[in-house]
């Protein structure tokens, strides 16, 4: 009696432990039907139990998947031979609204009076891969940045020597075409320095001085500076809060530098008028800051190259603006920066940031 207690006793801990753990566990039968689906998969595949249960394992697998998964399990009941049993193997599994993820499933079998049964242990590595990203990005930029900072070095020094000798010499040389030669001089030099300048705010590390943040106050701060400039060029400008005492821990300048780029883009987009908003929202313990336009919009093989350096489409851009923008957002922690767009209704760049919980 003592014995049964007891394994009822593992039993149940062993179940607690394997329905609250990070990974997913699907459970088959040899007729792939599912038998076991713990939270973890409910939240991994976005399916209910209820959805999964009884059903064939098809309901949460690609065709493709499916197929081979199935014919797998029909050739190890039949031959015993595993080829994937006991072994993790990485990729993409699909959710129920669709989207593709990377994962890491490996399985396990178990007989139970002459039936086979089969495990799945399924760990979404959507955050693993994007945290490798970050880290060959972040080398990648070091060594940039390096880079950068030699070409700075032995450019900077003779290129503002040779803005300054031309620049004097506009002011003594009264030949109508010298002076234009040496005024092209000048603007191309100008243009040069401020290249560079774009480049070591792109590649070289920057420190944020990091303070409390009213959003309100920063999206009015950016609508008066802007506001003149819209109604010059026929665009209706507007802001709008879902919560006025909104508190995000950033840098004001560099933040202010972001959302004044963007607009600036967005302005120069409307050629016409249009239409700009400024919007921000709560979204669970982030605030997302949006930039709407009505403009012509971003074709899709541009929108793919947007944050690319060097990448633009106006005739006298660096390319190094949005880039920038994004660089300085995914600097502060738990920032993300990214734009949407459709052809000849307007681009949202959106910005998300988390909020001081507790500010109210």
């Amino acid at each position: 009696m003592d014995e049964c207690k007891n394994e009822i006793k593992e039993l149940s801990l062993l179940q607690r432990a394997v329905e609250n753990t990070n990974e997913a566990f699907v459970t088959i039968d040899q007729g792939h039907r599912v038998l076991f689906f713990n939270r973890a998969a409910e939240r991994i595949f976005g399916y209910s139990r209820d959805e999964v249960i009884g059903h064939d394992l098809d309901i949460i697998m690609s065709p493709a998947c499916s197929r081979d998964h199935r014919r797998a399990v029909e050739r190890f009941v039949t031959t015993r031979q595993p080829k994937r049993i006991g072994h993790a193997t990485e990729l993409l599994a699909t959710r129920k609204n669709g989207e593709t993820f990377p994962a890491n499933i490996s399985f396990s079998v178990a007989e139970v009076d002459g039936t086979m049964y089969f495990t799945g242990i399924v760990t979404d590595l959507t955050e693993t891969k994007a945290m490798q990203e970050r880290i060959i990005r972040s080398e990648r930029l070091a060594a940039l940045g390096k880079m950068v900072a030699e070409i700075n070095h032995e450019i900077k020094n003779p290129l503002m020597m040779i803005g300054a000798f031309a620049g004097q010499l506009t002011r003594k040389i009264k030949d109508g075409q010298s002076l234009e030669k040496l005024n092209i001089i000048v603007e191309e030099v100008a243009r040069l320095e401020d290249l560079l300048k774009e480049l070591r705010e792109l590649y070289l590390p920057r420190s944020l001085t990091m303070e409390e943040i009213s959003v309100s106050q920063l999206l009015q701060e950016v609508h008066d500076l802007i506001e003149n400039d819209c109604d010059a060029k026929r665009i209706s400008l507007s802001v709008k809060m879902e919560e006025e005492r909104v508190l995000i821990k950033g840098d004001r300048a560099r933040l202010k530098q972001v959302l004044i780029n963007v607009v600036k883009n967005a302005i120069e987009a409307m050629e016409g008028g249009g239409g700009l908003c400024l919007e921000s929202r709560l979204r669970g313990e982030k605030v997302e800051i949006t930039i709407a336009d009505t403009g012509p919009g971003i074709p899709p093989e541009d929108l793919e190259r947007v944050f690319e350096a060097f990448y633009t489409t106006k005739p006298h851009g660096t390319g190094l603006g949005l880039g920038i923008s994004k660089s300085i957002v995914e600097e502060h922690p738990g920032g993300s920066f990214s734009v949407e767009s459709e052809r000849g209704k307007g681009t949202r760049f959106k910005i998300s940031l988390p909020v001081i919980q507790g500010a109210d």
